[in-house]
Order: structure tokens, then sequence, then C-alpha cells
């Protein structure tokens, strides 16, 4: 049987970043008069979002569609396009910065990866790569250095949310407004091909434009299945609750467990309540009026039904403490049948379980007769920011930029995703590229391009055409019932200066529910006072801010 190693793990890790990680909001920080203006938009002249045009690449082989489902392709295109007319840069020096979940490149001098996207861009580049765990401290100092020490290119993770992160970027930060706003973005046409979600999702700062985002698709968090597990244990085309709940105890056994979780997952509590219909953070009434998840009943639901899958000894008895490369070890290994993770795990998942398992995306369970919900994704997995500088520099970055979000199907995406031919990978009969023994260590992952500038996600996985039409027939059923987290790309001042404390109160009595520690009566305790320091007043920003946007 195939063996996993420490590089698979990160490999799948670094396909969507940390599941369990706490999204951000670019325009989440208080505008008190302490360091920094007003990054509301209530009341601002607000920039257009950029004017979308889809770039032109390979026709799919199944279709995408309006509501979010993507554009699937079951074979490598033959013929790749050319997605930029022209070197972007100008000989000159850039120093970049980006959360990384790889392992530590080789420097430029050793590293034909590196050398090789370099001379395609026209630049020299000088990349500074942060660990996930080192991002929000090395952010901090960053941000509180001299403006002259920041680097030309920044990835604003959406991991975490800064302190006074809105401030920082409305100071520091070049306003890209009179470049990307409305038509002007059609200077740069890979960027004119980011989807708007993925901008309104990232948001404005006072109105203004300053990021570019990294586009993500409408499906979110998802539990993450191993196919044969579930389907031996009884799973259905169609499920309810009781049914999820019968499967998951008589696949747990030994010392397997049909559910697996990591710490601060809260025991996969996303998939759940969304399951059970509840707002995923925030929902929205038709008056505009902001719904916290805490306060509906099938959120309370939900806990309570984790409760009983804990009780059963369906998850891991480590699902507190565990981390998600640990998981992700235990899913592959089949110590777990079940993880949440994001939906573009997949294209690590597929390659990367070959031999061990079929891992498959779960519908969502009904609830008492009700059909179940999904996560619906931030469509911005973080941003991109440049430093302030001169017409020309900023036009250039954005050249750069441009390059780097070439979309699939072009010669320019190939070089990023899979180095040069011949040197980082050969291809397989169908044409599709395969990373040899240099390109699993001189990649994308571990030189983290990515998560400066990226062209719009496609369903791709090579040699695998029946997990590519697995995955958009999944899509076909799951995007119409997503729920989208109403706060996305909106301002709540109450939600920076006491959102992370108020998030840690619920979660810590969420997880200690679930585990047993505390009772459903706890819960109802902790609701009422999140309310009370914060939650309400929190309701409040966000209906103004959203009513400022539309």
């Amino acid at each position: 049987m195939p063996r996993m190693s420490r590089r698979t793990v990160l490999r799948t890790m670094a396909a969507t970043g940390a599941a369990a990680a706490v999204p951000s909001l670019l325009t989440a920080c208080s505008s008190s008069s302490s360091g920094g203006g007003d990054v509301s938009n209530a009341g601002k002249k607000l920039a257009a979002w950029p004017e979308y045009k889809a770039t032109a690449g390979a026709k799919p082989d199944l279709a995408p569609t309006e509501a979010g489902v993507q554009a699937g392709y079951t074979s490598y295109p033959a013929d790749l396009a050319t997605a930029v007319k022209r070197t972007p840069g100008d000989g000159s020096t850039i120093r970049v910065m980006s959360v990384t979940f790889g392992t530590p490149p080789k420097a430029a001098a050793q590293n034909q990866y590196w050398r090789a996207v370099e001379k395609a861009l026209g630049v020299k580049i000088e990349f500074t790569v942060i660990p996930q765990a080192d991002y929000q401290k090395k952010m901090a100092t960053v941000m509180a250095g001299e403006a002259e020490a920041l680097p030309d290119i920044i990835n604003m993770f959406s991991g975490y949310v800064l302190p006074r992160e809105a401030q920082f970027v409305q100071k520091r930060a070049q306003d890209l407004t009179p470049y990307l706003s409305g038509a002007a973005i059609q200077d740069y046409p890979n960027l004119a091909g980011i989807p708007t979600p993925a901008w309104r999702d990232m948001g404005r700062i006072g109105g203004h434009l300053y990021g570019v985002p990294l586009e993500r698709p409408v499906t979110g968090s998802t539990l993450w299945l191993n196919q044969d597990m579930f389907a031996d244990a009884g799973m259905k085309d169609a499920w309810g609750s009781q049914d999820f709940a019968s499967v998951a105890k008589k696949a747990t056994h030994g010392k397997s467990y049909a559910l697996g979780a990591a710490k601060g997952s809260l025991f996969c509590n996303a998939i759940h309540s969304a399951a059970h219909g509840s707002p995923q953070g925030w929902g929205i009434e038709k008056d505009g009026t902001f719904l916290p998840n805490y306060t509906d009943e099938r959120y309370r639901a939900a806990v309570a039904f984790q409760s009983q899958l804990r009780k059963s000894g369906s998850y891991h008895p480590d699902a507190t403490s565990m981390s998600s490369p640990d998981l992700t070890t235990l899913f592959l290994n089949g110590t777990v049948g079940s993880m949440q993770n994001g939906f573009g795990a997949y294209t690590s998942l597929y390659p990367d379980s070959k031999g061990l398992l079929t891992p498959a995306p779960a519908v969502p369970y009904s609830v008492d007769g009700t059909p179940g919900g999904a996560v619906a994704a931030r469509r911005s997995f973080g941003y991109t920011i440049l430093k302030k500088a001169k017409k020309e520099r900023i036009e250039m970055l954005l050249r750069v930029l441009d390059y780097l979000a070439a979309p699939f199907g072009s010669k320019e995406w190939e070089l990023l995703q899979y180095g040069v031919e011949g040197v980082h990978f050969t291809r397989a009969k169908d044409g599709s590229p395969q990373r040899n023994a240099l390109g699993e260590v001189e990649n994308i992952t571990n030189l983290p391009f990515r998560y400066l500038a990226e062209g719009p996600q496609v369903l791709f996985v090579a040699g695998r055409p029946e997990a590519v039409r697995a995955l958009h027939a999944w899509q076909q059923k799951v995007v119409p019932v997503t729920i989208r987290n109403a706060s996305f790309g909106l301002v709540s001042r109450t939600d920076v200066a006491q959102g992370a404390t108020l998030r840690a109160l619920m979660d810590d009595t969420v997880t200690a529910v679930v585990a047993g520690r505390s009772s459903m009566a706890d819960l109802d305790v902790a609701v009422k006072k999140w309310r009370s320091q914060g939650g309400d007043r929190m309701a409040e920003e966000f209906a103004k801010e959203h009513a400022a946007n539309s």
C-alpha cells in the first residue's frame, strides 16, 4: 500500500489553507480617531466594482453556471492559450511577502522554478514566505514598521483578523481605485477575469478599492468522506440526520472513527449547523435586519445533534486538540472516515489518496424532512495590496499580478502551477503535467505565488475525469442550498474591537457542550452574554453597512 509523506499532507493543506482558520474582513477594523481614518463605507462615494470580462481560454467539458457551479475539465487542454502578450516587468527588483503552507523554498540561486518565474515576469523577486502559524506575529511587526520598509506586494491572508487591519491598508497601501475600478481594469485582462463576487466579498475601505482578491468557489467548508467506509456503513444518496448518525455509529469500530475533527473546528460545527439550516455567521432578513447564528434555534439544534454524535463515540477522541495536518494524516490512513476542509482540498485529496481510499464530498443531510444546507465560502480567500509608489511602478506591479492571475488552460498558468517541462514535470499520455522529484520540491506550494494573485478556480484533476464529473454533479446539488454569511465584505467596528474575544467565548462554549463538559443551558447563558457584550451592536452596524453598500 502507498505510504504518505509529510510533503503529501502539506500539499493537501496548501490546496485550501487552514480549514479551521478564522476568516478575516478586509474592512473589519474600528474607525476611531487613533491611528487611522474612517474605514467605514457608510456615507461614502463607493468605487465601482471592477468590470468583469471573462478571459479567453480552453472550452470546458462541463459547463459552469451563473449560480456558481464551476467549469469542469475532464482532460488537460491540448492547445494552451497565451494569456499575457508582453513581459510585464521592467527588470527591477520587487519584494513580495506571502503566507505559506509548504516547506521553505530553496534560495533563488539554486531554485530553477524561482528563476523561471522571474524570467517570465521580467523582474527579480525577493520573496519572504511566512509559515501560517507565524503569520499573525510577523504581520504585526510589518504593520508597526516604517512605510519605506514595506514589501512591494503583500498577501493579506484571510486566516486571521489583524488588529486595525483596514486602517493599516488605508494608510500604507496604494489606493487602486483609479487603476481597477470600473472599466479601468481592462488594462489588466486577467485581473478583469476575476469574478465580481470575489471583489464584493473582499470589500471596500472608505469607499475605495485597495486590494486584488484571491477568488474562491461558492462551495466552502466541506465534509470530506472516505466513500467506501461510509458506503459500507449504509450511506444513502438522500439521507436524514438520523441516517447520518446511524451510519457514523456503524462506521466507528475498534480504532477507526467515522468523524474526525481538528482543534478550532468545533467538531465540524459549520457542516452541521448548515445542514440544520442555521445562518453561517450572520443571516439577513428582507428588511435588512441582521440575525446572528448563535440566537437561531437551528444552530442550537445542531449543537445538540453534535453532542449526541459525540456521546455515541463517533468522533475521534482527540477532536478538540488535533492539528489540521494530523487530521489529514489520519484521514488518508483510514483512522478517521471524514474531515472538514475547504472544497478546494479536492485538488490534493484525489491524487494523494490514490491507492488508499476514494474521497467524496458529503451531500448535506436533511433535518425533519427539511433539505439540509451547505456552507458558502467567502469568495475572497484573502487579498493582495501594493506599497504606495509612483504611477509607473504601480502599473508594472499590477501587470505582474495580471500575469499571476492567468487562467487555467494558458501557458502562463502551466508555468506557475508546474514549472518548466523537462525540468519540473513530464507529460502523461493524456498530455497533463506530472511533477517529477524536483517538481515536488520546487513548486507553487513552497514558493507561493498563488497567494499573490490567481485566476478563476476550475474543476480539474489530472488523469481523473470521473472525479471531475462527480465533483461537478455534487456542486449542481449543493450550490443551490449554500448558506452565505451576510457579513462578508462589510464593516462592524464592534466586531473588530470585541469580535475575536466574543467568538472565543462562543467557540469554547460550543466545544465544551459537544465534548460533554458543559450543558445546553450553558450555551444559552453564553449567547446572552455574547449579545449583551457586543453581539447586538454588531447586528446594528452590519445592517447599516449593508444598507450603504446596497
